[in-house]
């Protein structure tokens, strides 16, 4: 890890922030370019390891219950043991890619803040020093933003409560009285999980649940995708694909549908000491209450920038933030998915490419051993 010292800043072109799917995708073709790693552009990513996201993933998500999972441009995912956790069978992947194109990642790396910096450029904030750049790929995704709804009687449960994010795999919840809430794929996997193990569970949702049976084709995906990048085209929070698509019915859904597991019960009112009560007087006793509820995007350090729209979310055109051209966000919206975010990373990667040749062809690779002065 290089150290630039207090008070200056090394220039580089590009920073991509986040080595998973999008940060790699846009890496990649930022070299297919002619850019250097670590002398025109840079990756910082705050994980321990290769893998992003997937890397924290619990144990019994097995590489074969992975819905959809696009190899990296370049180089195939293939062969792989189903049986083997996806968190081992991905993070070996992303190994693999990183050192096959020398991508040379930095990690753990944490970045904190991206502000307007000198000359034109943008100042990268992080705990191996600051970066002065032309350009930024901002590919951090949602793993470090879980939400955490707020309902009234919370903080008073003398049970267990825990995020997806924490979610150990079933094992822990053998003989407990489990809540489970949220409607998307995470909480229906950790639901049929603990339901073979569990004393009892129940699922809460805000909303019934939408299953979708048969094939979903390339429209369908067109479809999905559109919906999502209206949303950050009007600066909007953006949704998951996933919450557009519907949940796909497997046999194992078949199975837990007839089993009564997948019954559904609208939200709760409120939370007690030992459980959760509706307002018609219905009540449920619970050793845990697993949230599922989903990530919001993790781009709290571009605050300093003023992107957010007043709806809340970062207005994108493609990967462009609309409020600055030097910002692309890629795995973010309609890119969240894998697919997505290989072609959000080589759009990202062309458009700056094309930023810099605009700024002067002698501009570009030009980091490297350059620093400037902190303002």
């Amino acid at each position: 890890m290089n150290n630039f010292g207090v008070g200056a800043a090394r220039e580089v072109d590009v920073v991509v922030i986040g080595a998973g799917q999008a940060g790699l995708s846009g890496a990649y073709h930022l070299r297919r370019a002619g850019l250097e790693p670590d002398r025109d552009f840079v990756v910082l990513d705050h994980g321990p390891r290769p893998g992003g996201a997937w890397q924290f993933r619990w144990p019994s998500l097995t590489y074969g219950k992975v819905h959809g999972m696009h190899a990296l441009p370049g180089m195939e995912l293939s062969g792989a043991d189903e049986s083997r956790p996806s968190s081992e069978v991905i993070g070996e992947y992303f190994d693999a890619y990183e050192r096959t194109f020398d991508l040379r990642i930095h990690r753990p790396v944490d970045v904190s803040a991206v502000r307007e910096g000198a000359g034109g450029r943008l100042l990268v904030e992080s705990t191996e020093g600051a970066h002065a750049t032309r350009a930024l790929i901002n590919a951090t995704g949602t793993w470090d933003r879980p939400f955490w709804p707020r309902y009234p009687g919370q903080e008073t449960f003398r049970g267990r409560q825990l995020h997806t994010a924490n979610y150990p795999g079933p094992q822990e919840f053998a003989g407990r009285r489990v809540v489970v809430v949220g409607g998307g794929a995470s909480g229906t996997q950790h639901l049929m999980e603990i339901a073979e193990v569990a004393a009892d569970t129940f699922w809460v949702t805000r909303r019934p649940p939408v299953f979708r049976e048969g094939p979903f084709g390339e429209d369908q995906g067109r479809a999905a995708v559109a919906m999502v990048e209206e949303r950050v085209r009007r600066g909007l929070p953006p949704q998951s694909v996933v919450s557009v698509t519907g949940l796909p019915v497997t046999d194992a859904v078949r199975r837990a549908r007839e089993e009564g597991v997948l019954d559904r019960l609208p939200m709760f009112d409120r939370i007690t000491p030992t459980g959760v009560a509706w307002d018609d007087g219905r009540t449920v006793d619970a050793d845990v209450i697993l949230w599922a509820t989903g990530f919001r995007a993790a781009i709290d350090h571009l605050a300093p920038l003023r992107l957010r729209e007043p709806g809340g979310g970062i207005q994108v055109e493609g990967t462009q933030a609309v409020r600055d051209a030097r910002i692309h966000l890629v795995g973010y919206g309609p890119s969240a998915s894998t697919i997505g975010a290989n072609r959000a990373g080589r759009a990202a990667a062309r458009a700056v490419r094309q930023l810099l040749k605009a700024g002067g062809d002698d501009a570009v690779g030009r980091g490297g051993e350059h620093a400037a002065a902190l303002v």
